[in-house]
């Protein structure tokens, strides 16, 4: 006789069936027009520079707002899908973003680009908030990292691919024009992913009160290991979002003076960050993560320092280095914050993000004010105090003695 829990367990998502690729084709085109939408306006900032006549640092927020907006919408939309399910709040997010996208291009103002923008990134944390849960409910267990890895590699390609595209765009024609590209990129993903992606059959709504998410976000702030490590992840994400917001900037001046098409060509880098994630994850689980965290804070100060150069192939080796050393980073501290949660782990991954989002938006935004005071050498500096103080939490991290295994 089968049991009502192994009977649960075989109606799960199995790596190999018809159903199980429906959905990971789905959740891949998820995270790829996630991060298309939210990141392509990146190197599109000089030409809001002049269209707009806005500072660096003014035009760092069309990327800052939407940063923002999603951090800050991250636990709202987390509560909703407990509440209304997984799937339809998914497909509304990607599709309300793609709509709001198309509205972006017919902004007639730069006040009204970064309305748009922050409504872009608010509509959207309905995706990443939501996303994990539905796979950890749906997918076998023993499936469920093979369709993560998917998941996870959508976002990387989206963010390559909605730079790019955009890049490439508007050297031919316009802002407006790549705008309206993504857009419609956004409404053919959401399709994708509504088309696809199966139903939640597992799903249960849950009642919880906001006073117990109150005691587990107390319980996360008390742990010796949580805090620190959402402040690396405020700080690898806020350096790197620096680092390619304004590197556009100092390659479109002399003496490189490059096309926008040229320097959109730099986001193919994202290609080696998705493998160096890989890497972090396998290096950790053989050298430990107290052990490997460090090191990546060292590649990201390493490749900060080799951007002051000015022989091109050195910036893009630095670059190189720093994106390396963000996504391993990234890549141990997201994963030892689910092992250092021992109750509301959903909730410590939505700190965990909401910490990333906004280091992206804070540190992004600081760093066009150093710009535009002193220039590269302002970005860098202010940089690598960060990132010194990311490293000094590594080392701290060193310290703090592991939790015991629950029993089995």
């Amino acid at each position: 006789m089968t049991t009502p829990s192994s009977s649960s367990t075989s109606s799960k998502l199995v790596a190999g069936s018809p159903a199980f690729w429906r959905s990971a084709r789905g959740m891949f085109a998820g995270g790829f027009g996630t991060f298309a939408m939210l990141y392509c306006l990146q190197p599109l900032m000089p030409q809001f520079s002049q269209a707009f006549g806005v500072s660096a640092a003014q035009a760092s927020g069309v990327v800052s707002a939407s940063t923002a907006s999603l951090a800050l919408g991250l636990l709202p939309a987390s509560w909703l899908a407990d509440r209304v399910g997984r799937k339809p709040l998914m497909v509304a997010a990607l599709s309300l973003s793609a709509l709001l996208t198309l509205g972006c291009a017919l902004a007639s103002s730069f006040g009204q680009l970064l309305v748009l923008r922050a409504l872009v990134g608010l509509a959207l944390a309905g995706l990443p908030a939501t996303a994990m849960a539905y796979l950890a409910e749906e997918m076998e267990p023993a499936s469920l990292g093979r369709v993560m890895g998917l998941y996870v590699g959508g976002n990387a390609l989206g963010g390559m691919g909605g730079r790019l595209l955009a890049a490439l765009v508007v050297e031919r024609y316009s802002w407006r024009v790549a705008l309206v590209l993504i857009g419609v990129l956004g409404v053919l993903t959401a399709l994708v992913f509504w088309r696809n992606l199966a139903p939640s059959r597992h799903f249960r709504p849950l009642r919880g009160s906001l006073g117990g998410m109150w005691r587990d976000a107390r319980a996360h702030a008390g742990d010796a290991g949580l805090p620190w490590l959402f402040f690396t992840s405020f700080a690898l994400m806020g350096c790197f979002v620096s680092v390619y917001n304004y590197l556009g900037y100092r390659l479109a001046a002399p003496p490189y003076s490059l096309s926008p098409g040229t320097i959109g060509l730099v986001f193919a880098l994202y290609m080696v960050g998705s493998l160096a994630s890989a890497w972090g994850g396998r290096l950790s689980d053989r050298l430990g993560r107290r052990n490997v965290l460090w090191l990546t804070q060292c590649i990201v100060l390493t490749g900060l320092g080799l951007t002051l150069a000015v022989p091109l192939v050195a910036i893009v080796a630095g670059l190189t280095l720093c994106t390396v050393g963000f996504f391993a980073g990234h890549s141990v501290a997201s994963s030892w914050v689910g092992l250092r949660a021992r109750q509301g782990r959903a909730l410590a991954s939505a700190l965990y993000l909401a910490c990333y989002y906004l280091g992206g938006s804070i540190v992004g935004s600081a760093s066009g004010v150093a710009f535009g005071m002193y220039g590269w050498h302002g970005v860098i500096g202010l940089l690598a105090l960060v990132q010194l103080a990311a490293l000094a939490a590594a080392l701290r991290l060193r310290q703090v003695q592991p939790l015991p295994r629950p029993p089995s």
